[in-house]
């Protein structure tokens, strides 16, 4: 639940993000710059969010998170509907990221442990639940975008929503006092997980997977309305297509991990999301409706499997996963600005083609994600 509700907080403001370039008439470039200040709520929650985790616990941090993420909600709404300029909405879109980030890594902190415990993969399944959530909110949007529903009553009613469902969620944790089953107490690991060359690797397929999923959270609708010649209700439906296909990806993704290992399936799924990135800019409409599902579908299982590869040794997973996050949120850092500097000068559809570039290095560090000796996944 607590994925859920992360992820249709996420999808509420996203699915905004066309009104957001209309109503402060920004081009491609100023929007991804105004989108920037979402990725540094993220940059200065992220490197903290370990040692949060280690004096709070995961269940204390999640609510925290929580209550700092429907504050943005609401600041963002306000900052475009009352105050309308970007550097209004830019600081609700910071305060936002601030909040979700550090729930961000405080649940995928204890989907690890859940893991480890259970002993057999389950991360995809609640980043499945993170894309339900996403695909509701999105759903919802379209809905609320259709009968043009300012911004700000729409994501006060999300904020209301988060706190009601999201609060309660931690109550549910682990308890902080139980250690993993078979793990000794003191750490048998020293120094800094940013010198780790397996745990930076790790965190490169992160990136990529982020990148690959960011790009089409934050442009995929604005693509296919201009791009496509099509209304915006069209697009935020194309958004929710993408979270649609991610969602089934990450559900189906369990058995495939199982069945073929981590490394295989990681490498299949890149060359999915390259392929429908492809379809998306160089089809007709239809096809870029197809190219949308197999892009979501190898959007789908990069970012978990690199969060259980992180936490592949529960002594060290809460440093290693603020480590690993840390880096895939780079991909929020370089992303919105880097494509809409593109879509100034080739438009946002064509953009989208370096979604296939980074499908190559992607292919090459996907190693780094192998199970190791031992672990019973």
């Amino acid at each position: 639940m607590t994925f859920a509700v992360n992820g249709f907080g996420f999808a509420s403001w996203a699915s905004r993000i066309p009104d957001i370039r209309t109503d402060l008439s920004l081009t491609p470039g100023e929007l991804g710059r105004t989108l920037l200040a979402g990725a540094l709520g993220s940059v200065l929650a992220l490197p903290v969010a370990g040692r949060v985790i280690t004096a709070l616990g995961a269940a204390r941090t999640t609510t925290v998170g929580v209550l700092v993420a429907a504050v943005g909600l609401v600041a963002l709404g306000a900052g475009l509907d009352l105050v309308g300029t970007v550097v209004a909405t830019a600081l609700g879109l910071l305060v936002f990221a601030v909040g979700v980030s550090l729930w961000d890594v405080a649940m995928n902190h204890e989907g690890a442990a859940v893991e480890q415990r259970l002993g057999r993969t389950v991360m995809p399944h609640f980043h499945a639940c993170f894309s339900g959530g996403t695909v509701l909110g999105a759903l919802g949007a379209a809905g609320l975008v259709a009968l043009h529903v300012p911004v700000l009553a729409h994501l006060t009613g999300a904020a209301v929503l988060v706190l009601a469902v999201g609060l309660p969620t931690a109550r549910a944790y682990l308890a902080r006092t139980q250690e993993p089953v078979g793990v000794p107490t003191t750490p048998t690991t020293r120094g800094s997980a940013w010198l780790e060359p397996r745990t930076l690797v790790i965190g490169l397929v992160v990136l990529v997977a982020a990148l690959t999923e960011g790009t089409a959270n934050d442009w995929i609708a604005i693509a296919v309305t201009e791009g496509h010649d099509q209304p915006g209700w069209v697009g935020v439906l194309a958004f929710a297509t993408f979270l649609g296909a991610m969602t089934c990806g990450r559900l189906l993704g369990v058995g495939l991990l199982d069945r073929f290992g981590r490394v295989p399936v990681l490498r299949g799924t890149f060359v999915l999301a390259a392929l429908g990135s492809l379809l998306v800019v160089l089809g007709s409409t239809p096809l870029a409706f197809v190219g949308v599902v197999l892009w979501g579908i190898g959007a789908s299982l990069g970012f978990p499997v690199g969060m259980s590869a992180a936490a592949d040794d529960p002594v060290r997973a809460a440093a290693r996963l603020s480590v690993v996050s840390t880096i895939g949120y780079v991909a929020f850092i370089v992303g919105p600005p880097l494509l809409g500097l593109m879509g100034d000068h080739v438009g946002v559809l064509r953009s989208l083609l370096l979604v296939g570039l980074l499908a190559l290095p992607a292919l090459v560090a996907v190693t780094a994600v192998r199970e190791r000796p031992g672990d019973a996944r």
